[in-house]
């Protein structure tokens, strides 16, 4: 899919568990980054789009008001940044590779907010970028005056911890494929049985969801209390 996708209007489906089991995963996994978070994902060869209602109101925008995109983001980005932000989701495009930038936001109010934009591109088997997800955070409070090197630092920090929400809720979410395949149940179920294995095994949702992925690609077997529990879980025939 060329950049020239990011220039056009797409349709604003949401994604599946966007409000309901990975969300909630989201905020168990980091509720702090969540709080300040707008989220986006955009598939590029549908070219349909979803935002959250914190991107929303990061933006000034009711929610739903208008159709969200790639475009629209652009449009709200700081006239002087805005090639800087072009540049940097092109090369996410291109070459699947994440990136970061900091950069000023016009609301519609006409209110400036200076935000990072952190964007994780999602490939197919064969190594193409298919999709991009990607956090927008509002950092214009709470920042005292402090030298750049320690600023940069700060920035830093706070980038690698939007990307481990974001690797985070990929596991999740792959973890959630493998139960309903395997239990032949809904997400809602899968999460359910996720959060039940977290519970008793005191491990994070992601942890758990790690180890089922990791066990089902071949690359390292169940722990055995997690094995246990999907054992008991898993319907007549079926072996885990």
């Amino acid at each position: 899919m060329s950049p020239s996708a990011l220039h056009r209007h797409p349709a604003a489906p949401t994604p599946s568990g966007a409000t309901g089991p990975v969300h909630r995963a989201l905020h168990a996994v980091d509720s702090d980054v969540a709080r300040l978070t707008g989220r986006f994902h955009g598939d590029l060869a549908t070219e349909q789009w979803w935002w959250s209602p914190e991107l929303h109101a990061l933006y000034g925008m009711p929610d739903g008001s208008t159709l969200p995109g790639a475009q629209l983001l652009l449009a709200h980005v700081h006239p002087a940044d805005r090639p800087g932000v072009q540049e940097a989701l092109a090369v996410a495009c291109t070459t699947g590779a994440a990136v970061t930038r900091e950069h000023r936001v016009v609301r519609a109010d006409g209110e400036q907010r200076t935000v990072v934009l952190a964007c994780e591109p999602e490939t197919d088997a064969s190594g193409a970028v298919v999709a991009l997800a990607g956090l927008v955070v509002d950092i214009t409070e709470g920042r005292p005056p402090q030298p750049a090197d320690e600023h940069v630092h700060q920035l830093e920090t706070e980038v690698e911890q939007l990307r481990s929400a974001m690797a985070s809720r990929a596991a999740i979410e792959q973890a959630k494929g493998v139960l309903m395949l395997l239990m032949s149940c809904g997400d809602q179920v899968a999460f359910d049985l996720l959060a039940h294995i977290s519970s008793h095994t005191h491990r994070k949702v992601r942890d758990v969801a790690v180890a089922i992925v990791d066990s089902a690609s071949g690359r390292h077997p169940l722990p055995d209390d997690v094995r246990e529990i999907l054992h008991d879980a898993s319907p007549p025939g079926r072996s885990v």
